[in-house]
Order: structure tokens, then C-alpha cells, then sequence
């Protein structure tokens, strides 16, 4: 692949919770002819207020991290900078936020198992322009299309219903009526394609949706 033309190195904003992590990548940027750190983030709510200061060309981003995750830094800085380059990081725990960061027009995912290998080559295909996406999540994502995600009050209901309250209980913790909870469940089972309740928090946490 091409470098950038030279005493242009490509501008990098890296966006990680781990210190070890980040310090890897880095090292490994700042050692390419073609590439410099435009700055580092250690979550989501860092990542919206360096965006703008450093303008990076291409921003490598973990998906899950505490304060603000990825994929809502993600769909804000994409917000007001429609044109930027965002690249996920994940260890690939279920579609659902990888669904959320493609609609939200990630530019490519990288697998933290296998950044040696692909990460110098991301983010220069991400800089000429090209989207990035791995075959392993390719595939999931392939497997799940035309399924739709849990809405944030589905995902509500659900994580309730998870903690093992009743239909009742979840309707006074989140101040709906208890008939509309009733529907919540009938609309999640169906997207889900799901049994019962049980079944339903299962695979909604196979598949990223919720956490336990």
C-alpha cells in the first residue's frame, strides 16, 4: 500500500481504557515512516473533547469502556464531523454493538486478538478510503441481518427482568405500567425469537445486547 505523501504522516487518535493497550499502539504507530500519535483517550467522553483538538485523520477506538463506550463516542463525533475515520477495537463479544457502530459508519473493526497482524494495514486502508470489516465479524453480522436490535427501553425491560423482578416490579422501577411492560416482553421474545424470558436474556447476552 502507498504511504502518504512525505511530511504528511497519517494523524492517529487512539481511544482505550487499557494504559498497557494503549501504549502498544502507540509504539507500534509511532514507529511507522507514515504515521504519527495525534493524541491518546482513555474513554469515550475523552475521545469527544480530543476529537477536535487534534483532528486526527484516522481514530482507533475500543468499543467497550467505561464513562461513555465507543459506539456512542462514535455516533457523536460522527455527528459533527461527519467525514471522520473511525476504526473499533473489540474482542468480539456478540453483534449487537458491532451492528450499532456499522449503521453508525465505523470505517473498519479490528480484532484485539489479532492486532499485530492487521492493525498497521487498517488503518492504511481506512486512510485511503476503503472500510475494513474481518471475515469472523462479517460473518456474524451476516447471520443476524434483517433481525432488529433491542430498543433502549427493550433493553431496560430486559436487564430488569434479568435481575429476576417481576413484570410488575420492572413497570414501577422504570414508571411504566405494568401492561406495558407485558408488550415490551411479547416485542422482545419476538425479535429474539425467543421461548421465554430466560431464553430471551440469554441470547441477548450472547449477542452484546445487555449485560448481567
Amino acid at each position: 500500500m502507498e504511504f502518504p505523501a512525505a511530511g504528511s504522516p497519517i494523524r492517529i487518535l487512539i481511544v482505550d481504557d487499557h494504559p498497557l493497550l494503549r501504549a502498544g499502539l502507540a509504539e507500534t504507530i509511532a514507529s511507522q515512516p507514515d504515521m504519527c500519535v495525534a493524541g491518546e483517550a482513555e474513554n469515550g467522553l475523552q475521545a469527544l473533547a480530543m476529537y477536535p483538538l487534534c483532528r486526527p485523520d484516522v481514530t482507533v477506538m475500543d468499543i467497550a469502556m467505561p464513562e461513555m463506550c465507543g459506539v456512542t463516542a462514535l455516533l457523536a463525533i460522527r455527528r459533527d464531523f461527519p467525514a471522520a475515520r473511525i476504526v473499533m477495537l473489540t474482542t468480539f463479544k456478540g453483534d449487537a454493538q458491532i451492528q450499532r457502530a456499522v449503521q453508525g459508519g465505523a470505517a473498519g473493526f479490528l480484532l484485539k486478538s489479532s492486532l499485530r497482524r492487521d492493525l498497521l494495514d487498517t488503518i492504511r486502508a481506512v486512510h485511503a478510503g476503503q472500510r475494513r470489516i474481518p471475515s469472523e465479524i462479517a460473518m456474524e453480522l451476516a447471520e443476524h441481518m434483517g433481525r432488529s436490535l433491542l430498543s433502549e427501553r427493550e433493553a431496560e425491560v430486559l436487564c430488569s427482568a434479568a435481575a429476576g423482578n417481576s413484570n410488575k416490579r420492572i413497570a414501577l422501577h422504570l414508571a411504566i405500567s405494568e401492561e406495558t411492560v407485558k408488550a415490551h416482553m411479547r416485542t422482545i421474545l419476538a425479535k429474539l425469537g425467543a421461548n421465554d424470558r430466560t431464553h430471551a436474556v440469554t441470547i441477548a447476552f450472547k449477542r452484546g445486547m445487555i449485560t448481567l
